[in-house]
């Protein structure tokens, strides 16, 4: 070997081969988003914007993973402490009217949800525990605006068969709603010849909630 092959093969053992394994079309370390480096008002806007888009999937409801691809439970917890506050009202009119207080509200919502999720999950649905929930409690989004028009009906103080009956319909109308929203987003997720058995405890907790609206009569 010449003395200039020597020397050429001198300079190629001292190259680096140092480096960073990457893959084609998948971002690197550098390039990955993190909220760690953004104003806190982004997040909140942007976490905002993706509850909104998730009632949007909900009131206008179709076979979808809308939520299911990017589920949280910010949704869900809004909903619950808002019919929760609602149903409460205040310490007289619970003793009259029987209404619920605002940690049964609560434990109905949450432990309705998790019965209906596992049972779920036991007939060998295709979903996560915390996808299961999400969708759930966002789809009581129609029986809080059916919970909305029967408080404003209550604030007039009178009663009436007409205003029983509008607010009938309205949280009938809510609970078919609700009850159809849910099935869209998870019906595919159900074994073809389970789905009646995965349907009916969602059905049932609609209903408990429907119940619960319907039957609250003080303002």
């Amino acid at each position: 070997m010449s003395d200039v092959e020597f020397h050429e093969q001198g300079e190629l053992n001292d190259i680096s081969l140092e480096g960073e394994i990457t893959v084609p079309g998948v971002p690197s370390n550098k390039d990955e988003f993190s909220t760690l480096d953004e104003p806190v008002k982004d997040t909140i806007m942007r976490d905002l914007k993706a509850v909104g888009v998730k009632f949007w999937h909900v009131l206008y409801p179709k076979a979808s993973t809308a939520l299911l691809r990017e589920w949280d439970l910010w949704g869900p917890l809004i909903l619950c402490v808002f019919m929760a506050m609602m149903l409460q009202g205040d310490t007289l009119d619970r003793m009259h009217d029987g209404g619920p207080q605002f940690a049964e509200v609560f434990v109905i919502y949450w432990v309705g949800a998790v019965v209906v999720t596992l049972n779920t999950k036991l007939l060998g649905g295709n979903i996560s525990f915390f996808q299961s929930v999400c969708v759930l409690g966002y789809c009581v989004c129609p029986l809080s605006i059916a919970l909305i028009i029967c408080r404003c009906i209550l604030i007039a103080k009178v009663q009436t068969t007409v205003l029983f009956i509008i607010r009938f319909v309205a949280v009938v109308v809510g609970f078919g709603w609700s009850t159809f929203a849910s099935t869209a987003f998870l019906a595919e997720s159900q074994p073809p010849n389970r789905k009646v058995l995965a349907m009916y405890p969602i059905f049932l907790f609609y209903f408990v909630i429907s119940w619960l609206i319907i039957s609250h009569t003080h303002s």
